[in-house]
C-alpha cells in the first residue's frame, strides 16, 4: 500500500463487534444494514463487505479515479468480512468494491448493502445517509389495530413507473405519493402494494430482478423521497406493502452473482442455483450468511422505511427443488423428496424475525400450489406467513366470469368450490398485475357480452370479490375499467374515467370499500369459518348465489345475493336468520354505476316463511349481472 493510501484508509476503526461477527456467521444477525455497506462518519466513510474467498478487496470511486487496488480493506479475522475507513469520502460519493478472486481475476461489484444506487444503466453504489424526519406517529401508533386479521384490508396494487406520468416521463416518489394518497383515499383503499421498488437494472422486469436489496430504485428519486412518499400515505391513513423478491436474483456482472469469484450467494450447481424460467440465480438458503443477508433486507424496509408489510414473490419456486424443471434437471433430497428444506427453514426464520421485531406488520406469500400451512405458525409446522394469496380463487373466478352467461350453469362449481378450502389459510383475494398482461387482456376486456354486459360483468366481479371472505387486492386500472391491458411503458388510460360507464365502476369500488369497512360482518371474520355461510349454493339453472357474512356477537349479518345472468330474477325468495327489515346497502346494478337501476327500493321486510333452513325469508329482485347486499336492521 502506498503512503497516500495508508493516510486515506484507516484500518483500526470498526462498526463490527465480536458479537456481530458471531451472529452473522451463524445466520442470526438481522440488522446487517447497520454494520455492512457504507456508513458516513465525520469526514470519512466506513466500508464493510462480505467476500470470504477474496484475495484482496479495495474500494474504488470518484475520489481515487476508480483505481483498482486503491484504498484496500482489511480482512476481519475469519468472518469473511473486509472493512476499513476511507477519509475524505462522504455523502453522495459513488463507489464500488474491487474484488480479487481466488484465481486472481478482478471483479468490480456494487455494494450488496448500498442504501442508494446510480440510475440504471450505470451501476455504481452511492454513499448515502437519509435525513428524512418522519411525521407518521399517529399511523404508527394505530398500526397494530389496522393490521389485525379482524380489520378490513383492501389493497391497491401499483407499479409506480406506469401508474401516472407527466408529459410522458415518470414522476418522482414525492409527487407520486401525493397523487397516489389522494386517489386511494378517495376510493377508500386501506393499503397500497408496490411492485418491487428495490433497485433493478432492467425496467422491463417490473422490479422482480433485484440487484439492490437495501436500496430503492433511483428511477423515482432518493431514499429520502421514498420515505416522504410513505410518510404521505401514512398521514392519509393508507398502509404500504412492498413486493420483496428473495427467490432469485439477476446475473448482471455488477450484482451478487460470483461475488468474490466464487458462487457465494448462489448455489454452484446450476440444478439448484439457476432458475430456468427467469434465467437468474437462486440463493443458497443453506448458507448462514445468505439467510442473514436476506432477512436483514426485509427488516431494513420495515425499520428504515416504516413499511407495513412484505409480499414475498415466487414462494412456490423456493419450496420445490424440481420447480419448473424436467427429469434430470434437479437434485432430489437424500430420501428422493423434492422439498427444498433449506428454503423452508429460511422462510420460517424470515417470518419469525419479522414478527418478533415488528409484531404489528404482516407478511404475505405468493404461493401457487396446495402447500399446506403457508399461513400457519412455524411452531405448528407452517411457514409462518400472515396471509397467502388465493390464486386458486383468482383463476376459478376469472374462468367463471369469462364464460358467456348462458354457459355459466355448467361451471357453477368454479365459484362454490372455494368454500371447501377457504379456511385452510388466511387468504388475500388477488386480481393482480399477472392477470392483465402478456396478452391476457384487461379485466374489462375479459368479460363476455356487448359493452353494457361487459361493464355489468366487471361490476359483478368486483362486488363478488369484496363480498367474499378474504382480504382484497386489485391491480391499478381495475378501478377505472380500462380497456387496454397493462403496459409498463405507458401510464394508465386515465381518460376513460370521464366516460359514465367507467366512472360508474370507480364509484362502485369506492362504495364497496365504504361498505366493506363499515360493516364488520364483511371483514371481522375474513379468516374464520363462522364468518361465511351458504344460503343458496346450488341454483345452477339460474346461475344465482346467496350467502351470509357474519361478524362478532352483536354485529348485524350481511346477506349477499348475486345473479350471474342478464335475466332479472324477480320474486326470488332467500332464507334469512332473523325477521325485521333488511336494508339494501349495495346494488352493483344501480344507475349511479351505469347499471339498469333495477333493485329493491332500499330494502325488504322479512316474512315469517321458512326457507333454506331459516325461519324467515325475504323476497327480492336480483338485477341482471349484479350483486346486491342487505344488512339486518
Amino acid at each position: 500500500m502506498s503512503t497516500t493510501q495508508a493516510r486515506r484508509t484507516e484500518q483500526s476503526f470498526s462498526l463490527l463487534t465480536a458479537d456481530d461477527l458471531y451472529l452473522f456467521n451463524e445466520g442470526k444477525h438481522y440488522r446487517l444494514y447497520e454494520k455492512l455497506g457504507a456508513h458516513v462518519l465525520d469526514g470519512a466513510t466506513y466500508f464493510a463487505v462480505w467476500a470470504p474467498n477474496a484475495r484482496q478487496v479495495s474500494v474504488i470511486g470518484d475520489w481515487n479515479g476508480w483505481r483498482h487496488g486503491g484504498d484496500q480493506l482489511r480482512a476481519r479475522e475469519s468472518s469473511g468480512i473486509w472493512e476499513g475507513v476511507v477519509k475524505g469520502v462522504g455523502h453522495g460519493t459513488r463507489y464500488k468494491f474491487s474484488i480479487v478472486g481466488p484465481d486472481g481475476r478482478t471483479f468490480d461489484k456494487a455494494d450488496p448493502f448500498a442504501t442508494r444506487c446510480e440510475h440504471p444503466p450505470t451501476t455504481a453504489s452511492i454513499v448515502w445517509k437519509p435525513q428524512h424526519q418522519w411525521n407518521d406517529s399517529e399511523w404508527m401508533k394505530s398500526r397494530a389495530e389496522r393490521m389485525r386479521r379482524e380489520s378490513p384490508m383492501s389493497i391497491y396494487e401499483c407499479h409506480l413507473g406506469s401508474w401516472r406520468r407527466e408529459h410522458g416521463s415518470v414522476m418522482g416518489y414525492r409527487e407520486i405519493g401525493r397523487q397516489l394518497a389522494h386517489h386511494c383515499s378517495q376510493l377508500g383503499f386501506t393499503h397500497v402494494e408496490l411492485l418491487p421498488i428495490m433497485e433493478h437494472p432492467f425496467y422491463g422486469s417490473w422490479g422482480y430482478q433485484v440487484t439492490g436489496y437495501f436500496a430503492p430504485t433511483t428511477r423515482y428519486g432518493a431514499p429520502d423521497d421514498l420515505m416522504c412518499m410513505i410518510d404521505e400515505l401514512h398521514q392519509r391513513g393508507i398502509g404500504v406493502i412492498l413486493d420483496w423478491v428473495p427467490a432469485h436474483f439477476p446475473t448482471d456482472q455488477h450484482g451478487l452473482g460470483e461475488f468474490d469469484g466464487t458462487h457465494l450467494f448462489e448455489h454452484a450447481d446450476p440444478r439448484r442455483g439457476f432458475h430456468p424460467d427467469w434465467r437468474s440465480y437462486i440463493f443458497n438458503y443453506g448458507r448462514h450468511e445468505v439467510r442473514a443477508f436476506l432477512i436483514s433486507s426485509a427488516i431494513s424496509w420495515l425499520d428504515r422505511y416504516h413499511v407495513d408489510g412484505l409480499r414475498v414473490d415466487g414462494v412456490a419456486s423456493m419450496l420445490y427443488r424440481d420447480y419448473s424443471r424436467k427429469a434430470g434437471e434437479w437434485v432430489a433430497n437424500e430420501d428422493g423428496s423434492n422439498h427444498d428444506r433449506d428454503a423452508i427453514t429460511f422462510l420460517q426464520d424470515f417470518n419469525r424475525a419479522v414478527y418478533t421485531a415488528f409484531p404489528d406488520v404482516q407478511t404475505m406469500a405468493e404461493e401457487s400450489t396446495a402447500w399446506g400451512g403457508v399461513s400457519r405458525p412455524p411452531e405448528w409446522g407452517g411457514l409462518g406467513f400472515g396471509y397467502k394469496w388465493d390464486l386458486g380463487w383468482m383463476h376459478d373466478t376469472l374462468k367463471y366470469m369469462e364464460n358467456d352467461p348462458v354457459h355459466r350453469r355448467w361451471h357453477h362449481d368454479q365459484l362454490t368450490f372455494r368454500s371447501i378450502y377457504a379456511n385452510s389459510e388466511n387468504y388475500v383475494l388477488p386480481l393482480s398485475h399477472d392477470e392483465v398482461v402478456h396478452g391476457k387482456g384487461s379485466l374489462l376486456s375479459k368479460m363476455p357480452g356487448d359493452p353494457w354486459q361487459k361493464y355489468a360483468n366487471l361490476r359483478l366481479l368486483l362486488a363478488y370479490q369484496w363480498a367474499t371472505p378474504g382480504k382484497k387486492l386489485l391491480f391499478m386500472g381495475g378501478e377505472l375499467g380500462v380497456w387496454n391491458e397493462w403496459n409498463h411503458d405507458h401510464q394508465l388510460d386515465w381518460a376513460v374515467g370521464h366516460h359514465p360507464a367507467h366512472a360508474g365502476i370507480a364509484r362502485l369500488l369506492g362504495d364497496l370499500n365504504r361498505v366493506y369497512r363499515g360493516h364488520r360482518a364483511l371483514h371481522a371474520r375474513d379468516c374464520d369459518p363462522v364468518g361465511f355461510q351458504w344460503v343458496i349454493g346450488d341454483d345452477r339453472d339460474a346461475s344465482s348465489f346467496a350467502f351470509l357474512r357474519t361478524g362478532e356477537e352483536g354485529d348485524p349479518p350481511v346477506l349477499v345475493a348475486m345473479n350471474a345472468t342478464p335475466v332479472p330474477r324477480q320474486g326470488y325468495r332467500i332464507g334469512v336468520p332473523r325477521g325485521g327489515y333488511w336494508k339494501e346497502i349495495l346494488n352493483s346494478d344501480a344507475g349511479v354505476y351505469y347499471g339498469s337501476g333495477m333493485g329493491n327500493h332500499g330494502g325488504v321486510h322479512a316474512e315469517n316463511v321458512w326457507c333454506h333452513g331459516k325461519d324467515h325469508s325475504i323476497v327480492v329482485t336480483l338485477p341482471p349481472l349484479a350483486l346486491v347486499m342487505f344488512v339486518a336492521t
